[in-house]
């Protein structure tokens, strides 16, 4: 049994997650913003074991300081930190979005990630043992009319590199995860701000998502309880996502994936395409 701490859990993909952790015989403990929203989860979730909350804004160092402290004093430590809770931020041209949205998404999504690492990482350390698995998103392009977003989840896998290379020595892997379009709240929030904000194109596919189902969240549920897997001990520093990749088999290439650049954001070269400029 795993000692799990779900940042953004009482709701979307992060309470698809901690389904799937209880049902594979883990307790969880999962944080949130909204008391009311985590109150629900925790009634709902219940039944399939342990599970604890403690309320609180990731992007507030305080409340962070006050996670670490309860996950602490309940169970002595933990073995798994998802990074789930997030934000869109403001939608819309980068010439007209609100400065102070925009700074918001950076502190919930990027700031949010790295507080939570920084809390619960000396806990990691002290069992020599651990698995941080972050959200990527956006892509891997331009996403028009999100720059906040992207911004945002492109600093997060920086960031989820940089740490996994840190907290190599301690036996504590780190990850970042790519859910694929999932009908959460965020599908609701682009819908709402129209064709007009997020581009025709964007919009209608969108739409079409909605009507199709988009991807399960099951999906990034059962790439995380596989990252936090005995298999998968010694995968870190990637992105991997829960619908394109078969990360089932990356423990039998372990050695070809650590020692290459594969599952990672890099810059291409004109001999990476078989091109020579003169």
């Amino acid at each position: 049994m795993k000692k799990i701490l779900i940042a953004g859990g009482s709701r979307g993909i992060g309470k698809t997650i901690a389904t799937a952790f209880l049902k594979n015989g883990d307790k969880v403990f999962l944080v949130a913003r909204n008391a009311a929203e985590l109150e629900g989860a925790e009634k709902e979730l219940s039944s399939l074991g342990e599970v604890r909350t403690v309320t609180a804004d990731v992007s507030k160092e305080d409340d962070v300081a006050k996670v670490a402290a309860a996950i602490d004093s309940a169970w002595g430590g933990v073995d798994v930190l998802v990074n789930a809770a997030g934000i869109y931020g403001p939608i819309g041209s980068v010439t007209e979005v609100d400065p102070a949205k925009w700074r918001q998404a950076i502190d919930v999504n990027l700031i949010g990630t790295f507080l939570m690492i920084r809390a619960i990482a000396p806990l990691m350390k002290k069992q020599k043992s651990g698995t941080i698995i972050n959200f990527a998103g956006g892509g891997e392009g331009a996403f028009s009319n999100f720059t906040a977003y992207v911004s945002s989840k492109g600093g997060v896998v920086r960031l989820n590199e940089t740490v996994a290379a840190e907290l190599k020595e301690f036996n504590i892997d780190v990850n970042a995860i790519s859910p694929g379009p999932v009908n959460t709240k965020f599908l609701e929030e682009l819908l709402q701000a129209g064709p007009e904000k997020v581009g025709k194109e964007m919009y209608e596919r969108s739409l079409k998502q909605k009507e199709t189902g988009g991807v399960p969240p099951e999906r990034a549920a059962e790439l995380c309880v596989f990252l936090a897997s005995d298999e998968a001990k010694g995968i870190s520093g990637k992105v991997i996502s829960a619908v394109w990749d078969v990360y089932t088999k990356f423990p039998k290439h372990l050695k070809e994936i650590m020692s290459s650049d594969i599952y990672t954001f890099r810059r291409i070269k004109p001999e990476d395409r078989g091109m020579k400029f003169d």
